[in-house]
């Protein structure tokens, strides 16, 4: 593999994660010291697997599950999720990305409160957490309503 191959390999890498950050975590999209240790390790992946001759698709996904492993739970996709399940009337579809993410740093205190790890969704606390968040940002909008 060139010099010129594997630079660019390396930014689709990069690009692969970044896009993933800014859409699930965006407290992590500005780690650049964490994008380019994820994606050198996913890069060195792929090109072993490719020299123990697995295709460019498998060496893909052996890869992919290199850069994407570990990833916390994604406090703004259960926010996506609640703001298109429980407030898709009071805001139109496409400013529910947008809104949820003005909701983070409002939320990240009721988040504060319990211990996610990435298999938090199947914990018990998941429901009063979403709960909780629903209440928040009932409280915030009945709020912002007061103030106009």
């Amino acid at each position: 593999m060139n010099a010129t191959t594997q630079k660019k390999d390396l930014s689709y890498f990069q690009l692969r994660l970044q896009e993933l950050l800014n859409q699930s975590y965006p407290e992590l999209a500005k780690d650049t010291l964490f994008i380019t240790a994820r994606s050198e390790s996913a890069l060195e992946t792929y090109t072993k697997a490719i020299s123990y001759k697995y295709t460019h698709l498998e060496a893909s996904h052996i890869a992919n599950e290199v850069l994407f492993s570990n990833l916390p739970f994604s406090k703004m996709d259960l926010l996506f999720n609640i703001v298109c399940e429980e407030f898709n009337r009071d805001i139109k579809d496409e400013e529910l990305r947008g809104f949820a993410e003005k909701m983070h740093p409002i939320t990240l205190p009721v988040f504060n409160q319990y211990h996610l790890d990435k298999d938090f969704e199947d914990n018990e606390m998941y429901d009063a957490l979403y709960t909780e968040l629903t209440g928040t940002i009932q409280l915030w909008l009945d709020e912002s309503l007061l103030i106009k």
